[in-house]
């Protein structure tokens, strides 16, 4: 049976998460989740043989982002541990398809919304995991 403190604790988090920037941050994640999701759909089912990997990249990204977008504004203590894996994903992600993206180019002949460190985004794909994963940082340490 739970204490109260581990209730309060817990209302701390769900508060903390979704306050101040945290709200900024779900708000890029819904917006990604829905970019990157509408932009793989369209490209799978109407020109997936033009680059499959590039859009199956695009396709898991839309995953990520919608996890990510469902954890944080979640805010729970399960939803915060997974809202961290997802984005050490999307971060270990970007960063390894931005760099196959410039040593293998024949392999991406569209890009991704990772592609180039996600400059077709103006780079936000590679700043909202660090963003992200520094909220959720913050606001554990606001909570202990």
């Amino acid at each position: 049976m739970p204490d109260a403190r581990t209730a309060d604790t817990r209302a701390t988090l769900a508060a903390t998460t979704r306050s101040g920037p945290g709200r900024i941050l779900i708000a890029l994640y819904a917006i990604f989740s829905v970019a990157a999701t509408s932009r793989s759909a369209v490209q799978i089912a109407t020109r997936f043989d033009a680059a499959p990997i590039a859009f199956l990249l695009s396709a898991f990204a839309a995953v990520v982002y919608i996890v990510g977008t469902v954890c944080l504004a979640r805010a729970s203590v399960v939803s915060r541990r997974i809202a961290t894996i997802s984005c050490v994903v999307e971060l270990v992600g970007v960063v390894a398809v931005s760099i196959a993206s410039y040593v293998v180019p024949q392999e991406f002949p569209e890009p991704t919304v990772w592609s180039h460190f996600g400059s077709g985004y103006l780079f936000v794909p590679v700043v909202l995991p660090i963003a992200a994963l520094w909220w959720l940082r913050r606001t554990e340490r606001a909570s202990s």
